[in-house]
């Protein structure tokens, strides 16, 4: 005889905490619990019908596995947990081995434990059905009035758990059938009703629904994602299948109702032309829940979306040659944006077209002739028009995508940043845009490694339609002629560029960038930097050897900027760099005019160090050509500024599918980030929308822009952070003009390390 050790942790529903008896009470149905007073804990002003906890909050029991088959093991059986002294034993096994756990069910509600002998193997129960499903009513083909007054004659199966001991092939659809077979006339014996359908809802992200079909369960169709709070509906993204069973055959006949006819995944007749068939389609798909995280979606809200998306993607309709390219296009947008795990172009094609299109979308992506030159330069002149500010700032940052295998255009063992390792990826160089408006990509290109061009790599080259034209570039020489590029269109009026550590410690590409912009480029922490201008010039002949013909330091010595950001002179003022989601967004920052070390040698003219320490305590360091006088807080607003494209890389990848393409030739990699940046294009303008919808402001979150503050005490006033800040003194906001950092002697009083 096996035995469950089980320590109680919630009280019956509804009912205060009841301890008195327990042990004897499981002693009656064969199970052994070791309840002792020390072990319950009741949680700080606990109020009754609250969960109790005990101190190992677990459920032990005898983990030793029942193998076999039905028919050779012992009998099961099913026994009425509901009002009995079992029914702390089921919430207690469903709280704990069910993906969902346990909390009060709706309405009625049985509750049933299935045992092999003494030894409970699985668990279900039934409680009130949804009070509007869309399949389950065309199913039905009741009227709303036949609705409210049947719907007690329908039960949910709420909760269903074969326990993970039991290895027994066939068991789930064997207890359904015995719960099925006694459910009717224990239901009408609680509650004075006899059922007539009971449904269910399955998972599909984890579960086949095998179990239901084998107890001859009926598949109907699928949910809209959609649930119910408080007297409207709210949609979460989660789709589930839906099954019945017809306990009583002749239903319709006694509600006085006849079936509906419809389809199962509510696909429009065959009949309707393509595209109108797929913006139908549209209206009834998964979309992603959190498209707009700070509202919850309505079912009105998610065919809004389908609408906005459609007029959206028909604003690029010029850069289609046929009506079938944008129909195409349109479902390979809706892919990227609805909540499937998958957003490559099988699933896709599946979800939103039909199997006979997988190939087409995939010759679409690489080979089909439309114009996705013309639909970027469409994104930049539309998303220019909702973004662009005279304080904005272009960026530039590179991000890569693991990748198998050598056959994937420009696919080589690099750094991953994603990995945070070298390995086997391709990577991109990408081009972004942020200001006080919003952010968004703007145009990219695939960086294809040295060995690529290689006499060896030719066929692959030519296999993956990589351009003739196109020579190895390193990765800040292709970002300056994507800048150059995005500057010449006049559409993104800049006063910064931003760049991380790749591409600010190259001087050939800071010093190509295009003029009137200052930079503000993140360094590694061995660069080197002078403090005061050295001395240079050519050391005396010695008398023997060759004379001296070039320049060094006669004076002064270089440091390192991380030895500098370690050194005790370097002082701190701690700011508020940003209103982010969670809070304030804290940091110490350190600025001081420094002369870059180039070739062991002076630059000629002084630039901006800026340090920041983060909470974690990482520094982060940059480069800024901007003018001396210029104050502490623009350098921390400018700083903030870079972030949106990692925001956009994070959003890419989370949200769009960024990184889910399985594409392996050069037009399909540019055309699927073209198709990523048209989704983050479109999230942007409906976050918008909906916020204006709402009464919000539009510009103020970080979804759609950012907000940036320099905070620091009063009396600090300068970039050079040489008044100290104790850390518990209260922060207060600052603006600083330039009146009052011009002049400012930037020297340090000591050598400070």
């Amino acid at each position: 005889m096996g035995s469950c050790n089980i320590d109680f942790i919630r009280a019956r529903e509804r009912e205060p905490v009841c301890f008195a008896g327990m042990r004897h009470i499981f002693r009656q149905v064969g199970i052994c619990v070791p309840i002792d007073s020390d072990e319950i804990m009741m949680p700080e002003n606990s109020k009754a019908g609250k969960y109790l906890r005990t101190a190992q909050d677990s459920c032990q029991i005898d983990l030793s596995p029942i193998y076999g088959a039905v028919h050779t093991l012992p009998a099961v059986t099913l026994q009425v947990a509901s009002q009995s002294k079992l029914e702390i034993v089921w919430d207690q096994l469903v709280r704990q081995h069910h993906y969902l756990g346990y909390q009060r069910l709706l309405g009625h509600r049985l509750k049933y434990l299935a045992f092999m002998r003494d030894r409970p193997v699985a668990a279900l129960s039934w409680s009130a059905p949804a009070l509007k499903l869309r399949v389950r009513d065309n199913y039905i083909g009741w009227s709303s009035e036949q609705r409210k007054m049947y719907l007690g004659r329908l039960a949910n199966n709420s909760r269903f758990v074969i326990f993970p001991w039991v290895k027994v092939k066939n068991l789930a659809s064997h207890v359904l059938a015995l719960a099925l077979a006694r459910v009717t006339h224990d239901w009408e014996e609680r509650f004075g009703r006899k059922l007539w359908l009971v449904e269910t809802f399955v998972d599909p992200a984890r579960f086949k629904g095998t179990s239901y079909r084998a107890a001859n369960w009926q598949f109907i169709g699928q949910t809209s994602g959609s649930g119910k709070l408080g007297k409207g509906y709210v949609y979460h993204g989660s789709i589930k299948e839906v099954y019945v069973y017809e306990l009583e055959p002749r239903f319709r006949e006694k509600i006085g109702c006849e079936k509906k006819s419809y389809n199962l995944f509510h696909r429009p007749s065959p009949s309707i032309k393509k595209v109108e068939a797929l913006q139908m389609i549209l209206r009834h798909t998964g979309w992603n829940p959190d498209i707009v995280p700070w509202m919850k979606l309505t079912e009105t809200d998610v065919e809004l979306i389908a609408d906005e998306l459609i007029q959206f993607h028909n604003e690029f309709h010029d850069c289609f040659g046929r009506k079938e390219h944008l129909r195409l296009g349109l479902a390979y947008i809706s892919g990227l944006l609805s909540n499937k795990e998958a957003k490559s172009v099988e699933p896709i094609a599946l979800e939103f077209l039909d199997e006979n299109a997988v190939r087409p979308l995939q010759r679409f992506m690489k080979s089909y002739r439309w114009d996705h030159e013309a639909m970027e330069t469409n994104h930049q002149s539309s998303l220019a028009r909702t973004i662009a500010s005279d304080d904005g700032m272009i960026t530039v940052d590179s991000s890569e995508s693991a990748k198998k295998g050598k056959e994937s255009v420009g696919v080589a063992r690099q750094y991953c940043g994603s990995l945070g390792k070298v390995d086997n990826c391709q990577s991109g160089v990408f081009v972004g845009y942020s200001s006080g408006k919003g952010y968004g990509l703007l145009t990219s290109r695939l960086y294809m490694p040295e060995s690529w061009f290689s006499k060896e790599q030719e066929q692959r080259r030519k296999d993956n339609l990589v351009p003739e034209d196109i020579v190895f570039q390193t990765k800040p020489q292709i970002a300056g002629d994507l800048i150059d590029k995005i500057d010449k269109t006049n559409l993104f009026p800049a006063k910064w560029i931003g760049c991380d550590a790749t591409f600010g410690s190259d001087w050939e590409f800071l010093e190509a960038l295009p003029k009137g912009k200052y930079y503000f480029a993140g360094i590694r922490s061995n660069a080197q930097v002078f403090l005061h201008k050295p001395i240079v010039g050519l050391p005396p002949y010695q008398g023997h050897g060759r004379r001296p013909c070039k320049p060094r330091i006669m004076k002064g010595k270089a440091f390192t900027v991380g030895h500098i950001a370690k050194s005790k002179r370097c002082v701190w003022s701690k700011v508020v760099l940003a209103e982010g989601a969670k809070g304030p967004i804290l940091a110490d920052v350190a600025c001081l005019r420094v002369y870059p070390s180039r070739n062991g040698l002076p630059q000629e003219s002084s630039v901006w160090l800026f340090l920041r320490c983060t909470t974690d305590g990482q520094i982060k360091y940059a480069f800024s050509n901007a003018p001396e006088n210029t104050p502490l807080s623009e350098l921390c607003k400018t700083a903030t500024m870079r972030w949106p494209i990692e925001q956009c890389f994070q959003d890419g990848k989370s949200q769009v599918g960024m990184d889910h393409y399985e594409h392996r030739s050069w037009p399909a990699w540019h055309r699927h980030m073209i198709y990523v940046f048209l989704a983050l294009h479109f999230l942007l303008r409906l976050r918008i929308r909906l916020k204006k919808n709402s009464g919000t402001d539009a510009t103020a979150s970080a979804d759609t822009g950012y907000s940036s503050v320099a905070v620091q005490k009063p009396h600090d006033r300068t970039c050079t952070g040489n008044c100290k800040i104790p850390y518990k003194e209260k922060l207060c906001c600052l603006s600083l003009t330039q009146e009052k950092t011009a002049g400012f002697d930037c020297r340090w009083v000591k050598d400070p390390l």
